[in-house]
């Protein structure tokens, strides 16, 4: 395994992130904010599999399943991304609210 194998994986996390970001700032909506994380999710296991069939060099994935799986886990890490930003900076990156 070599450093190209992971090149998708920050990627994913970018792009679910900033789509996370336009989300809960179009949305005001208590119910949408609550489904920000499972969207995260789902949207890395596409991404993942996007790349795993049109990038195959570019993601650690063997199979679709393994691709689907490091997706889903790329997808939460942008939701983790943003609650470590929260927590360290004591406000909400989304609308520069505290708390």
């Amino acid at each position: 395994m070599n450093f190209t194998e992971f090149t998708a994986l920050p990627g994913i996390v970018v792009v679910v992130y900033l789509a996370a970001y336009f989300l809960k700032n179009m949305c005001r909506s208590e119910r949408v904010c609550r489904m920000i994380p499972p969207i995260c999710g789902a949207l890395g296991m596409i991404l993942g599999l996007v790349c795993f069939f049109t990038l195959p060099d570019c993601i650690p994935a063997g199979n679709w399943l393994t691709a689907a799986a490091t997706g889903i886990v790329s997808g939460f890490a942008a939701t983790g991304v943003h609650q470590t930003y929260k927590q360290i900076t004591g406000k909400d990156a989304n609308s520069g609210k505290d708390g």
